[in-house]
């Protein structure tokens, strides 16, 4: 991974702060788009209401609930563009390993459609492009190098052979919870653009 971001900076030396902090917004919008068409594609596929309520109720934590991400307007009011940009790094790569799961286990559906897998595929590659935007935008932004996060280890577990249902409630949350988690990414950098253009009228 290191490698590939090193040959995205190095692809990257011209385009100018405000050229890549539109493009990877772009990305960001993208990625939470097709992941709200996924979420809905795979409910209205597999999961029947009284399921739906049954997941509200049970209250399915999130893989990324243990990262130290800012979740009420005053806390993201308060943080500084470098976490604004250290948040979206940890979203992004928290999400990497879950998403090429997603995709195995959907592969073992028999009645998994095609538009459901070609999403779940787009929006994992993407992620991976969201990445290597993100660190050469922090280069570009804090010029202190390379900011490397690692995620957090045993945040994401993989249970051998689950039971069908669980497998499917499982996916499920995965896909809830990137849905919830794209769309702080892209809230946190459009935040970041308003800063750099606008720095009193961000709300």
């Amino acid at each position: 991974t290191v490698g590939k971001i090193r040959a995205a900076i190095n692809r990257c030396p011209s385009i100018s702060r405000e050229k890549l902090l539109d493009r990877v917004i772009q990305h960001a919008e993208l990625i939470y788009r097709v992941s709200e068409e996924s979420c809905s594609l795979f409910e209205e596929m597999f999961i029947p209401f009284e399921l739906q309520l049954q997941r509200n109720q049970a209250g399915y934590a999130c893989i990324t609930k243990a990262l130290p991400i800012p979740s009420s307007r005053s806390e993201i009011q308060q943080i500084s563009d470098k976490w604004l940009l250290h948040s979206v790094l940890m979203l992004v790569q928290s999400w990497i390993e879950p998403l090429v799961y997603l995709q195995t286990s959907l592969n073992l559906y028999d009645v998994a459609p095609d538009t459901l897998l070609n999403k779940t595929k787009w929006v994992s590659e993407k992620l991976i492009s969201l990445e290597q935007g993100v660190v050469v935008l922090i280069k570009k932004m804090l010029d202190e190098g390379l900011l490397t996060t690692n995620s957090e280890q045993g945040l994401f577990q993989n249970d051998a052979q689950p039971e069908m249902l669980e497998s499917v409630m499982r996916d499920y949350t995965l896909l809830s919870c990137f849905k919830k988690d794209a769309h702080k990414m892209e809230t946190f950098l459009k935040l970041l653009k308003c800063r750099q253009t606008d720095e009193y009228n961000c709300a």
